[in-house]
């Protein structure tokens, strides 16, 4: 994370505004069907082709939303993985569907500034979470049948994130993520092509609540899924969707009391309601988001689904002047996360860590790995646990 980028010192000056739904804008402004038609295929709903098909559109909703007071601006590439494109057959113009998405941004906000002189504002690539997940198995009879892997989804991100650079962000979002290991896969992609072509940029992180029970739908809780994630450096971590704002605070103010990043929120204008919508007025959001800054639990706000111009505008009027939150000191606490973090102190009491999921340690261990038989090697973990390890400790540094 490159920390001289202009973004943090604007961060530890003040609360930074993100733009609301681009899904929201499109439907309002009404495409027709012959703008989700590309080469001759018919792609209804996806609405990261009208990148190509109808930029001026998209160029007037980052328009409308830097006029409403945004800051960073994020790109129509939510579904521009070739993982999700290839449920519309469009897997292909992954690198294209980013590339275009990212100029479209970088030339409004360039279009913006020249006529607002002295304002700095900020594209932020978007990577969406994908249609797939490497959590959950997609088949309720096949608990270890999975229908991608970790390589295959993170070559796809990397793809997708040359794509976004390459077209002029500023920054990079992995957005809306519901499977933490989902996340690792687009952080690994991240990590690799920063290191690779030397132009890092700072990286934004936000999860998803799915409901009641304050868990990610891969199950961590929202200081567990900050834990799990923070191993990158990122710029903030935060959550967005599923909960409105009302519902989203708790959450926030989790990962707020242990985050050593800035926090982000962007929750949706309520939940929707039997006909769709969603029925948080522009007040009444804002109201709740300038709780979330007098209490000092972020750093970053904005809008999700149903936000529109309207509620960006009262929310960057109801945080203004409020001082931003102050990241927490590191103290290098040893947090370890499954579905809920496990801090170590130095009063703890003892914990067992199983070692034989070892390559350097375990001959068995090695030779089933050697040979891709995962689920014997899974059973010499169950095992561990089942005769009281606590925590697992899994070494496949083979002769280091």
């Amino acid at each position: 994370m490159n920390e001289k980028h202009p973004v943090f010192s604007i961060l530890d000056r003040r609360i930074m505004v993100l733009d609301g739904a681009m899904g929201t804008m499109i439907q309002k402004a009404g495409p027709s069907e012959k703008d989700f038609t590309y080469n001759g295929t018919d792609a209804p709903g996806n609405n990261d082709l009208l990148n190509l098909t109808r930029p001026g559109m998209i160029t007037e909703i980052h328009t409308a939303m830097l006029d409403a007071g945004a800051d960073i601006i994020e790109t129509n590439t939510f579904n521009s993985t070739a993982v999700a494109q290839n449920e519309y057959g469009l897997g292909a113009l992954s690198y294209e569907l980013n590339l275009a998405g990212a100029r479209i941004a970088r030339a409004a906000i360039d279009g913006w500034v020249k006529q607002h002189p002295g304002t700095r504002k900020f594209v932020t690539g978007i990577l969406g979470p994908t249609t797939r997940t490497l959590s959950i198995s997609p088949d309720v009879n096949e608990p270890a049948a999975r229908n991608i892997s970790f390589t295959e989804l993170a070559a796809a991100y990397s793809v997708a994130l040359s794509g976004l650079v390459d077209g002029g962000a500023d920054l990079i979002m992995i957005e809306t993520i519901f499977d933490t290991l989902n996340a690792k896969a687009a952080i690994f992609a991240v990590m690799d092509f920063f290191e690779k072509s030397g132009r890092p940029l700072p990286l934004m992180i936000s999860g998803t609540i799915t409901d009641a029970s304050g868990r990610t739908l891969s199950g961590q809780t929202a200081e567990a899924f900050y834990h799990s994630v923070r191993h990158a450096n990122p710029l903030s971590v935060g959550f967005n969707c599923a909960l409105g704002a009302d519902q989203l605070k708790k959450h926030i103010s989790e990962v707020s009391a242990a985050a050593t990043t800035f926090v982000s929120a962007h929750p949706n204008a309520g939940l929707p309601n039997a006909m769709g919508e969603y029925d948080h007025s522009a007040a009444y959001m804002a109201g709740i988001i300038r709780g979330f800054a007098e209490d000092g639990i972020v750093n970053i706000v904005g809008g999700c689904c149903g936000t529109t111009p309207a509620h960006i505008k009262a929310i960057a009027e109801a945080v203004e002047g409020i001082a931003p939150r102050k990241p927490v000191a590191d103290t290098h606490r040893r947090v370890f996360t499954g579905l809920e973090p496990v801090e170590i102190k130095d009063d703890s009491l003892f914990v067992n860590i199983g070692e034989r999921t070892n390559v350097a340690g375990s001959a068995k261990f090695k030779r089933l790995i050697e040979q891709k038989e995962y689920a014997e090697a899974l059973e010499i973990a169950r095992d561990q646990v089942i005769n009281g390890a606590q925590m697992i400790d899994i070494n496949m540094d083979d002769a280091m």
